[in-house]
């Protein structure tokens, strides 16, 4: 089968890179052959190494724009989008696709979709979505509803549910999410006489990191343990920020700073290098959009301390680590502090459930389900 895959978000790097990923070499490993169709001037951040064809029409930005300006940069993105539309209803009709994947979609991928002769397209087209939250979900179902006679356009959800919010649709498909592994280095378990805590991700200041730090230097532990604080900045004031808590804490004997963004090998190998990983982080959001570092430490099979806003539903069915209360430091250090001193002995568990879990939400599993969705 030929899929060919719309992408048309920017990204310099991240989950969404791996996710596309996922995509093209699961596919080519069931025996598919995989293409993408990108706007005018895109340019990947990653080789997937398969062929790519440009669409007419370039991607609109937002970035720095406010008032009339970002009024009509939107104006000009869905006229951009009409025109892919319009562009990949010719590859589908021209057969030169045996279905399209669309990774990274929202409800107004659809809005424009119903006002478009892609509808109608003769191949199947997956719109994929990352979480729906409330306040989406009912304009989701509205453009879902105006699509349901178009038997080739199969919005799917990832979730952890079969339904959105109570609601069921025929042309609405739900599935897991897919775990990320290390695709570029030999895994295998680390060697680390300190067990060590990874807390990885982009600084910025208003993320309060030094709460965090000081809850980790309050605990008491009774085996040797070390954090690992690895932020990558966009911004100079970050980087800034950044740099002055570094200079605070050096020499603080437990702490190691890494003040740089790792994609591909690299990043592989910093998660491959430790034992824990720490998501303290909390959001509405983590409830109805599925975490990427969660899923990261799944793939690559580490034991997590995570805010109990973070995808309960994979918590309620794999002992992976501990929960704390989302938002409360005090029960964060309580949570972290008996995670630490307890995980000699309770590592063996965490390791079966992550294997388990593995098994559930992996690579292999999602591809397999994205190809049934395909052939139904």
């Amino acid at each position: 089968m030929r899929i060919g895959i719309f992408e048309n978000i920017m990204t310099p790097g991240g989950h969404e890179v791996d996710f596309d990923r996922i995509i093209v070499e699961e596919m080519q490993k069931r025996g598919h052959e995989v293409c993408f169709y990108v706007p005018k001037g895109f340019v990947f951040s990653f080789d997937y190494h398969v062929p790519v064809h440009e669409l007419r029409g370039e991607v609109v930005s937002y970035s720095g724009v406010t008032g009339l300006r970002k009024l009509a940069r939107t104006v000009k993105r869905e006229w951009n989008r009409m025109s892919w539309y319009r562009q990949l209803y010719e590859v589908a009709l021209r057969g030169d696709v045996d279905a399209l994947i669309v990774p990274t979609s929202t409800y107004r991928y659809l809005r424009a979709l119903s006002k478009s002769r892609l509808r109608k397209s003769p191949v199947p087209i997956i719109f994929i979505l990352h979480g729906i939250n409330p306040g989406e979900a009912p304009k989701f179902l509205h453009e879902a509803d105006k699509l349901a006679a178009c038997k080739n356009i199969r919005p799917t959800v990832l979730t952890f549910s079969e339904d959105i919010f109570g609601e069921k649709r025929s042309n609405i498909r739900t599935i897991y999410p897919p775990t990320f592994t290390p695709r570029d280095i030999e895994s295998a378990p680390p060697q680390n006489e300190v067990l060590t805590i990874g807390f990885f991700g982009q600084y910025r200041r208003e993320k309060r990191l030094e709460d965090f730090l000081q809850v980790y230097l309050q605990g008491h532990y009774t085996r040797p343990v070390k954090l690992l604080v690895q932020g990558a900045t966009m911004h100079p004031e970050d980087a800034e920020d950044f740099e002055r808590i570094i200079q605070k804490y050096e020499g603080t004997e437990g702490i190691e700073f890494l003040h740089k963004g790792l994609i591909g090998k690299e990043w592989q190998q910093a998660i491959a290098g430790i034992d824990v990983l720490l998501m303290p982080y909390s959001a509405p959001r983590y409830r109805y959009h599925w975490g990427g570092m969660l899923f990261t430490a799944i793939g690559y099979q580490k034991p997590v301390v995570a805010s109990d806003d973070m995808n309960p539903e994979v918590f309620e069915a794999y002992k992976i680590g501990k929960c704390f209360a989302s938002g409360n430091m005090q029960s964060l250090h309580e949570v972290l502090e008996n995670f630490i001193n307890t995980y000699d002995d309770t590592q063996e568990k965490y390791h079966a459930e992550l294997i388990e879990a593995g098994r559930e939400y992996s690579p292999e599993a999602f591809a397999l389900r994205v190809e049934q969705i395909i052939n139904e």
